[in-house]
Formats: C-alpha cells, structure tokens, sequence
C-alpha cells in the first residue's frame, strides 16, 4: 500500500475538470493529483496552469509517477489506454462509456456509418474489448473502476439501503436520462462515442438499474441477479424530414440515434423500462423509479425541489449557476444546492480512493461495467431486428 495514492489523469477535457474537483473531497485515504496528459499540448498545458498540476509529455510519462491512472479520454481510447495502465501495474478508472465499438480498424473514417453498420458486429466486438481490459486487470491484480456517478448518487444508495435492509424485490424499475443534447463536438459521431442516446445517456439509469437488481439477496443458486434480455427501439428524430427545427436542440447528429427505450428482464424474470433521449427541454431529466414488493421509490436525481426560485430578468442571473442545460434562468427554477453531490460525484471518487488504497472491489467495477456494455450493444441489434428480444450474453462468448 503506498503512502500517498498518487492519481495522473489521461484527457484534459470536461470529465477530467469534474474529476479533478471530485479528488479535492476526498478524506480519509492520503491522495494526490500529480497531473494530466492528453494528445494536444495546449490542451494539456491549459489544464496545468488551472489546477497547478504537472503537463505530462507522454502517457507513458504519467504512468511512471502514477499508481492510479484516471482515463477522460473520448470512448474509444479507453481500452488501449486502460490495457496500457494495467500492464504497468496502474489501478484503472474509466469514464462512460466503458468501452464500445467505433469502426473496423483501418476502416476509413467516410466508410464506416454506425446506424446502418451490423449489430451483432458490434456486440461481438464490443463484448471482446470488455474482456480484454477486465483480463488485463485479473492479471495485473489491480483493480478496474467505472466511472458510473448513478450508482453512487445519495437518492440511489438510499434505495439500495433500504433493499437490503428490508430485504426487498424490485418488480419493475423505469428510468431515464434526457435533454436537449450533449457538449462534446465529438457525441454525435459514431466512431468517436460508440453510439447514440441509448450509450450516452442510457448507460446512466440502466447501470443504475442492474446495480439495484444485483444488491438483492442472489437468486436461488446463488449467483447475483443479472440482465437476461432485452428489446429495444431507436430513432432519429431530428432528422426526420417532417422535424421543424426551432433552434432549441442540438441536431448536427451524422449517424446516432437521438431516442432511445430499452426493455430489459432480469434473471429472475423482473423487468426494467429504460429511456435515452436528446429531445428534453428544460434541463436534464434524470430519474429512476422503483417498484418493489415491499415498497415504491422515486430517485430524483435532476432536477430537484430543494430550492425554488423565481428571477423576472434573465440578466439577474448571469452570473449564477442554476443546474445543467436549463436553457433559460428566467421565472420559476430550481438551483441545485450541490449538483456534483446530488449526482454522485464526491461519492464515487471516495470509494474509488478507498478501494484502492484498501485493495478491494469499487461498488461500480468492471463486471457491472460488461453487464453495461453487453445490455446496450444488445440493444442496438435488437433496434435492428425492429424491437424482437435479444439474449443478453453473460460470458465473454459473444452473441448468444
């Protein structure tokens, strides 16, 4: 165990700037930052001078001075990053999407479209890439961490409390995350994000979901209760030709869907509802309800009622941030108290530094983080086959 757990960053963009913040609250376990690296110098050097941290050349570099290596780098660096931390006996965190798939190797960028790419390609091979880092971290014997901020979100480990406790079954859960569209120039582009609405934003509320099913007392034989199938559609809305853009949504998507819902069943025969859209005005929409033989929750995790405010002029609120993507501080809203705190963020960079620092299993591993990426890429083939039910494979076999 060393003394201070040292942390290097790979990317220098968005998720690193809140992972960043994240490590500032950490207590309990001696943690530094000792720096970042990401493929542009300005970017890497920026990054530096705001947060008074060191600019690696190299990821190599970084790894050298670190035992925690945190990857923000866009999805589809995140296996070759991660394999690469791992050989160099590094614990691995992993930003969403775990992994994914983004095109034939040596596929020219023109010649790869994802929406009409075959499915049952992409499971196969996306489900490889999930073995080939959780392989990387048994033999290294490091631990692999999802950067999953739902599971440790305070509404959704109250819920998982009182699971356990009065030893509950969910029946049903129903969840979404939504809103007008994403940040990054690079969501919107199959072979940069892996996917459309059911990766980008549905991962948040079914991670939540299959980690909820696997705080249960195990089924009978034992084992946690995991994803058996699932039936999907997806859609394009806003490139439908009768779509009226009014200018409210993002809309430059080149080959992702921007609406997606999931039908999920669990092994136990219980089942899941799970939405993903970009067509959500008003701020994010994010929501798991739960319906249990015992008793009935609702997670809100945005936007909730803590504060409300009313501001007549736009311009009084300039300088206030009032919670993400609320289009308009105008009237009524509600200003999040502490929205890292509400999304899980504090939460799950402490169990993280904990579980390194103690050697154990992080609440949001690697195994949850294949069950992920096995629902959603089965998702998509099941949107393929026009909605019929798809056998989520629960090896490193592949397509079932």
């Amino acid at each position: 165990m060393p003394e201070t757990l040292r942390v290097g960053i790979a990317g220098a963009g968005f998720a690193a700037r809140f992972h960043w913040k994240g490590y500032r609250k950490v207590y309990g376990v001696p943690l530094q930052v000792v720096g970042v690296t990401s493929k542009t110098a300005a970017s890497r050097e920026a990054f530096g001078r705001e947060f008074g941290c060191r600019a690696f050349a190299s990821f190599e570099e970084l790894c050298e001075q670190s035992d925690v290596v945190d990857i923000c780098a866009p999805g589809f660096l995140h296996e070759r990053l991660a394999v690469a931390a791992l050989e160099r006996g590094k614990h691995v965190i992993i930003e969403k999407p775990f992994t994914g798939y983004y095109g034939p190797d040596g596929a020219k960028e023109e010649a790869f479209c994802g929406n009409t790419f075959p499915k049952e390609v992409m499971l196969r091979e996306a489900l490889a890439s999930c073995h080939r880092m959780l392989e990387a971290a048994r033999k290294s014997g490091k631990r692999l961490g999802y950067a999953e901020n739902w599971v440790y979100a305070p509404a959704i480990q109250k819920e998982r409390e009182i699971l356990e406790k009065t030893g509950g079954q969910i029946l049903w859960l129903m969840g979404d995350e939504s809103h007008s569209g994403s940040h990054s120039p690079y969501y919107g582009i199959w072979r940069f994000s892996g996917g459309g609405a059911i990766v980008g934003k549905g991962c948040h509320p079914l991670t939540a979901a299959l980690y909820l099913k696997r705080a249960e007392r195990p089924s009978a034989n034992g084992q946690p209760i995991r994803p058996a199938t699932v039936s999907a559609r997806t859609h394009e809305i806003t490139r439908l030709p009768a779509f009226r853009d009014a200018g409210c949504l993002r809309t430059n998507y080149e080959d992702i869907e921007d609406y997606g819902q999931m039908h999920v069943t669990f092994t136990d025969g219980t089942v899941a509802d799970i939405f993903a859209t970009e067509l959500v005005l008003g701020g994010v929409h994010n929501w798991l309800e739960v319906f249990a033989n015992n008793h009935r929750t609702r997670c809100n995790l945005n936007p909730i009622n803590a504060v409300e405010t009313y501001n007549p002029r736009e311009e009084l609120f300039r300088d206030i941030y009032v919670t993400e993507k609320i289009g308009t501080k105008q009237g009524w809203s509600q200003p999040a108290p502490d929205e890292d705190w509400q999304h899980g963020y504090p939460q799950e960079f402490q169990d993280f530094a904990e579980s390194f620092y103690q050697d154990r299993e992080p609440q949001a591993s690697g195994e949850l983080a294949r069950d992920t990426v096995a629902v959603l890429y089965s998702a998509y083939l099941s949107a393929e086959r026009h909605g019929a039910e798809v056998a989520v494979p629960l090896s490193a076999d592949g397509v079932n």
